[in-house]
């Protein structure tokens, strides 16, 4: 579980499975660590024959801080969290992975694939938008998220907000897990409680460039995965984005929100390594 070792930006990162084994990359939506990736899916991929490499966005977790309480805009743009990706790979001597991000994670995995083509052997957008149309952003995000510095909370307001937020998130069908929640917010307040960088992030998002278009030249295995109930991206993008790229596949659930469910962890992971198959017989 190092550090990134190419230059003097630094992402912290683990591996599960072989070195071997070609690996799958996971990315991490806006604000979660890449213990939003749980084991038990994680090892799912690893059972499945690949390497998993999962890591904190900078501004995340143990990976490199951009500012302070004061500082709204960390100067950096989704190209380069897409670089920091390559960081990742370039330090354990990886030529060339699958992509999978979610939300956040998404629209990363989505510019890698379209600036770094030659490092992406195939991609998975999920709950991601293709760009600023109103009509694929059901909500906007925390309003005065550049207004105020970051207020700083106690364990347990962290722990219960999370809880709170991730409930609102999880679609009207899947049994919300709230004692996973709970866990996986007090652990990731242990790791690395940093409010700070969640604006940042978001200046990154709010700048980023329109992608629709380009997408529709993107040649490789595209999986593309959302919620019909999910309150952030509104699942048309999905849609959209899946008819824009040639050969990509769209599965839509319904019930699910602007959350991976667990119970959906078999056949996402299924769909993951269909879609990864599929890159080794083009």
């Amino acid at each position: 579980m190092p550090y990134t070792t190419t230059d003097d930006i630094k992402i912290w990162y683990e591996t599960l499975g072989s070195p071997d084994d070609e690996a799958i990359v996971l990315i991490a939506g806006g604000g979660a660590q890449l213990i939003a990736w749980q084991d038990p899916f994680c090892e799912s991929l690893v059972a499945a024959g690949y390497r998993v490499v999962r890591f904190d966005n900078r501004d995340t977790g143990l990976s490199q801080r951009f500012g302070g309480p004061e500082d709204l805009d960390g100067g950096y743009d989704i190209e380069d969290l897409a670089l920091d990706v390559l960081r990742v790979l370039d330090s354990e001597g990886i030529a060339a992975a699958h992509v999978v991000g979610h939300s956040m994670g998404g629209i990363v995995a989505q510019v890698l694939a379209l600036d770094h083509a030659d490092r992406v052997l195939s991609a998975v957008f999920a709950s991601a938008i293709p760009g600023h149309d109103p009509a694929w952003v059901v909500s906007p995000g925390i309003p005065d998220v550049f207004t105020r510095p970051q207020v700083r909370y106690s364990r347990e307001e962290v722990v219960e907000g999370a809880v709170a937020m991730q409930s609102h998130y999880a679609g009207s069908v899947y049994p919300f897990d709230e004692e996973t929640a709970r866990g996986l917010a007090g652990l990731a307040y242990d790791r690395g409680y940093w409010p700070d960088g969640f604006p940042r992030q978001w200046a990154a998002l709010a700048r980023a460039t329109e992608r629709l278009d380009r997408l529709r030249g993107l040649r490789l295995p595209v999986l593309v995965l959302h919620g019909r109930d999910d309150q952030t991206c509104a699942w048309r993008a999905a849609v959209d984005t899946a008819l824009a790229i040639e050969g990509s596949e769209l599965q839509v659930y319904a019930g699910m929100g602007h959350v991976l469910v667990r119970e959906l962890w078999p056949e996402y992971a299924a769909a993951i390594v269909r879609t990864a198959k599929r890159a080794a017989r083009a």
